[in-house]
């Protein structure tokens, strides 16, 4: 596997990780700063839908991470690709349900990850 593949791999795991930590530890802490137009009241009512969200982040990131410790290339890239695609497929129901930026920071860096294992 290329080394960009790699590098696109650790960054979307490690941007996984945060949004983990962010949804299931800092939710009432640093959500308020970030989600400015979600009433403040609504937080801890949803600090358990949160941390359930921040859960499946954390899968997808140990599945990515778990492509690095794969001895054999091609289920390593079977394994990034997949976990890739499910990366891409929930930036693109985040986008059309929640943000349209969400296309920016999820599904285009998976993409380009699925990208960076078949043609580089």
């Amino acid at each position: 596997m290329s080394i960009v593949a790699q590098v696109l791999i650790g960054f979307v795991a490690l941007f996984h990780l945060y949004i983990m930590y962010f949804e299931m530890f800092a939710w009432e802490t640093r959500g308020p700063k970030v989600f400015r137009g979600f009433p403040k009241e609504l937080f801890p009512k949803t600090k358990t839908l949160a941390a359930n969200q921040g859960l499946y982040n954390g899968f997808l990131a140990a599945g990515l991470i778990w492509s690095f410790f794969i001895k054999d290339p091609t289920w390593s890239a079977n394994v990034a690709v997949f976990f890739f695609a499910c990366v891409a497929v929930a930036g693109i129901y985040g986008a059309l349900t929640a943000d349209k930026k969400i296309i920016f920071v999820q599904t285009i860096p998976a993409v380009l990850g699925i990208a960076a294992i078949y043609f580089l």
